[in-house]
């Protein structure tokens, strides 16, 4: 199912939320660093809208597809371990200096949970790089738990931080939607057996929204918002 408006999704008593492309636009913080490891590999520096389509499977993905663009498989594998620190080296000098809240987030967040529901959110991003963002970007304390791609043995699109949201709240998956912008959001909900919501912004790898099997598109966490009672 992926209706181009969201269902009124009755029933709802938590939400699961992403973080990359779904709460906050991060694509100038990646950027940055991307062009900062290609610099010190002696490499041209690539378009913002070329990392875009890199970004929403974790930092290997991230660094690896910007590799590829220039380097043969057996070089990438070479270059790959300093790439990496290289790249988490910058990462963390500037994760959260240009990045900004997509339109209505604190305003979606705060309409959920005075329909009284739980909050989580569950990223792919390492805990070093996620909680000192959402505490930047001011949205820590909406959450009642919060699983970073470290947290647990798998990450998303396993369906194993779903799960672990639904222990820990103590509900049905059915209770539950998860809110995101990717392939990885959608497919780990639906293997949790939860609703889903697409948002129409955000990165699903330079891909469209539409692609993404949801039950519905929503153009921002406000519009989620009023579709769950």
């Amino acid at each position: 199912m992926n209706p181009q408006q969201a269902v009124k999704l009755s029933g709802i008593r938590a939400a699961i939320i992403d973080l990359d492309g779904t709460m906050v636009d991060t694509a100038l913080d990646f950027h940055a660093a991307v062009n900062r490891m290609r610099e010190e590999l002696s490499l041209a520096p690539q378009d913002i809208e070329l990392i875009r389509t890199f970004v929403g499977k974790g930092f290997v993905h991230l660094v690896r597809s910007s590799l590829g663009v220039d380097l043969s498989e057996a070089a990438l594998e070479r270059i790959f371990p300093k790439a990496r620190d290289s790249f988490l080296r910058h990462y963390e000098t500037v994760n959260g200096e240009w990045s900004r809240l997509y339109p209505e987030v604190m305003q979606g967040l705060e309409a959920m949970r005075e329909k009284g529901l739980k909050l989580a959110c569950v990223t792919n991003k390492q805990a070093v790089f996620a909680l000192p963002l959402l505490e930047k970007m001011g949205v820590h304390t909406m959450f009642d738990v919060i699983y970073p791609g470290d947290a647990l043995p798998q990450k998303k699109p396993d369906p194993m931080p779903m799960l672990a949201v639904f222990e820990r709240f103590g509900l049905q998956p059915r209770e539950v939607v998860a809110i995101g912008d990717s392939i990885n959001d959608s497919e780990a909900a639906r293997a949790a057996g939860c609703w889903v919501l697409a948002v129409s912004y955000g990165y699903n790898h330079g891909r469209p929204v539409q692609e993404v099997e949801s039950d519905g598109i929503v153009h921002s966490l406000m519009e989620a918002a009023n579709y769950l009672a």
